[in-house]
């Protein structure tokens, strides 16, 4: 019985962990709690879209995560192959925590809570401690 209750909730476990972390994604947001919680004035909703629209080269940043627990962060240009400020990482997957880790010693450097995880959205948080 204990056998079909655990097959059970890992078969209903397993689509929430069915998509991979690994592969490219790019920054498109980033807020504290306090700015998530606060709405947009009128002034500030006219602003946005002609803040930075404008410009000719487009920049973003831009995470990396790779299958062997490695990764790279970095800003690329529009039309440029190689990121600029590139810093490289451990990582590993704990459940729905993201931990950085140190290369030599292994020691965790930064922890991140997974709220979603998509095939187009990962959204993160530091986690607290």
């Amino acid at each position: 019985m204990k056998n079909w209750v655990a097959l059970g909730l890992a078969l209903i476990s397993w689509p929430a962990i069915s998509q991979s972390l690994e592969g490219t994604w790019q920054q498109t947001g980033n807020k504290t709690c306090f700015q998530a919680e606060m709405k947009e004035s009128e002034t500030e909703k006219e602003l946005v879209p002609m803040m930075g629209g404008s410009s000719k080269s487009s920049v973003a940043k831009v995470i990396i995560f790779k299958k062997d627990g490695s990764g790279q962060e970095g800003i690329f240009s529009s039309g440029k192959k190689k990121g600029s400020n590139m810093s490289s990482f451990q990582y590993k997957l704990s459940g729905q925590e993201l931990l950085f880790t140190d290369k030599k010693s292994g020691m965790i450097t930064q922890r991140f809570a997974i709220d979603e995880l998509t095939a187009t959205s990962l959204k993160i948080r530091r986690a607290s401690s």
